[in-house]
């Protein structure tokens, strides 16, 4: 690096702060953090600066600020970095103007815009033999018109329907608005389709064929695609136990991580098909009727909780920082280390992890002390943080008890 490094990364969720974390693990650096608020994940940090921001839903507001921290820090190597499908699109919308100051490390616009939304991920997987559950597309362009009515759509209840960009989906509200809705009745989706219309929702939904089985099913993939096309990073993990708020719904709370080679192959495949530069993170759920992997989508970023590849010993900067600020090219890693990922306190993940191998498993990671929470940082626990991640994982057996009731206690 001819000047230092200085990452700058937009938002203030648990991702941001697993960011910071890793590049000051791997650097000794502080990542400036540029949100409209400094969440708890991050406040009070003494690995991050924060710049605030009147309103963190504009993107001029944001950009114009990115460019007065630029300015700042003349002098320095400024990497910039995003963790939220939103606030990607602003920095790949602006990147003319924010490459004369910054390491913009992210794909193309066009593969962004091929790849984000649900539908066309759909449709590219099908062409490169990726598998997907069946999926129908609701285009709302003309909701408006008076006799505008939905499409037919030919799957079996239960079904899912979630927004195809969640970035049309951003500001739009009602009451009842959900991330990922389970349909159970054609009432509810008719329910579904009408308050999209009202709310004024000109985007396209999904409709999805319903993959089976519990949040042990899901896995998530992080990789990393160089300047030069090879896929330097691949990591996997099996999901344990996921949110089920309705805000976080889907979102993974604990996770195992795991190599499983025929599903990293396919995320291989369309990474490489699809000239994909940059992070990208993918959900993937396993179809118990037949085995097979179900890509469900990709994320054009690192992932909220890509804190568990740095743990499994593949930090992740590394990778970006050698491809974009130091030019080297980087023998590829396929991670296969297994730790136990969870901001969980672990006897309440034991009562959702029913599967009694599962379960020896979780043990046994907890008893090797081969566990990792992203805000338990030793570098970063000022006696605030300290009380913030107690807090923190205080309330998850309030919002699971809430939100995902069950008896069952396997002990510990």
């Amino acid at each position: 690096m001819n000047a230092p490094l200085q990452p700058v990364i937009l938002g203030s969720d648990i991702g941001v702060y697993a960011l910071a974390r890793a590049f000051h693990e791997a650097y000794g650096v502080r990542s400036i953090v540029v949100a409209g608020a400094a969440l708890g994940p991050v406040a009070g940090s003494r690995i991050v600066d924060y710049e605030i921001v009147t309103d963190g839903h504009d993107a001029g507001q944001l950009v114009e600020r990115l460019l007065d921290v630029a300015r700042r820090n003349a002098d320095r190597t400024l990497l910039l970095l995003a963790n939220s499908d939103w606030l990607v699109r602003v920095v790949v919308r602006n990147r003319r103007v924010l490459e004369e100051r910054y390491v913009v490390p992210f794909l193309s616009e066009e593969v962004l815009d091929r790849l984000s939304d649900k539908a066309t991920f759909a449709e590219v997987c099908v062409e490169h033999g990726v598998g997907v559950p069946r999926t129908v597309v609701v285009d709302f362009a003309a909701a408006g018109d008076p006799g505008w009515e939905p499409p037919a759509v030919d799957l079996p209840y239960p079904l899912i329907a979630k927004a195809a960009s969640s970035a049309d989906y951003q500001e739009v509200e009602f009451e009842g608005k959900a991330k990922v809705f389970e349909i159970e009745s054609p009432e509810r989706l008719t329910w579904l389709w009408g308050a999209l219309r009202r709310a004024g929702f000109r985007g396209r939904f999904v409709a999805q064929e319903l993959i089976g089985g519990d949040d042990t099913l899901m896995r998530s993939i992080t990789a990393y695609v160089d300047t030069r096309g090879v896929i330097t990073l691949l990591c996997s993990a099996q999901v344990l136990l996921e949110e089920h708020t309705p805000s976080g719904l889907g979102n993974p709370a604990a996770m195992i991580t795991t190599r499983e080679d025929a599903m990293l192959d396919q995320a291989r495949t369309l990474l490489e098909a699809t000239g994909y530069r940059g992070f990208a993170n993918f959900d993937v759920k396993v179809d118990p009727r037949s085995g097979e992997y179900r890509f469900l989508e990709v994320n054009p970023r690192i992932g909220r909780n890509n804190y568990y590849v740095t743990a499994a010993g593949a930090n992740p900067t590394r990778f970006v920082v050698a491809d974009h600020v130091e030019g080297t090219a980087v023998q590829p890693v396929v991670v296969d280390e297994q730790i136990l990922y969870s901001i969980l306190p672990h006897r309440l993940l034991l009562r959702y992890v029913v599967d009694p191998a599962l379960a020896a498993r979780v043990r046994a990671l907890v008893r090797a002390r081969r566990t990792v929470h992203p805000l338990r940082y030793p570098a970063d626990l000022s006696w605030r943080r300290r009380l913030y991640v107690l807090a923190a994982m205080a309330n998850q057996w309030r919002k699971f008890r809430r939100y995902y009731p069950k008896v069952t206690d396997t002990g510990f």
